[in-house]
């Protein structure tokens, strides 16, 4: 674990950790966990930029029906 707080720093390993327990993957295991923390930081990032993303173009959208373009 200190691998991953020197890497990512303690706050972003809580939010990883708390990120991983929450997927639906079974078991959690912390060696899976340690061994694969960067693809699980990459991926909860896209996931977080994908959601802004999809924020904005439904607010357009909905600007777009309404007709306020």
């Amino acid at each position: 674990m200190n691998d991953v707080i020197e890497s990512v720093g303690f706050q972003r390993a809580q939010e990883l950790l708390i990120y991983y327990f929450s997927t639906n993957k079974t078991g959690h295991p912390l060696n899976f966990f340690y061994n694969n923390f960067d693809r699980i930081d990459a991926l909860n990032k896209e996931i977080k930029k994908d959601k802004f993303n999809r924020s904005i173009l439904l607010n357009e959208t909905k600007k777009m029906v309404e007709g306020e373009e």
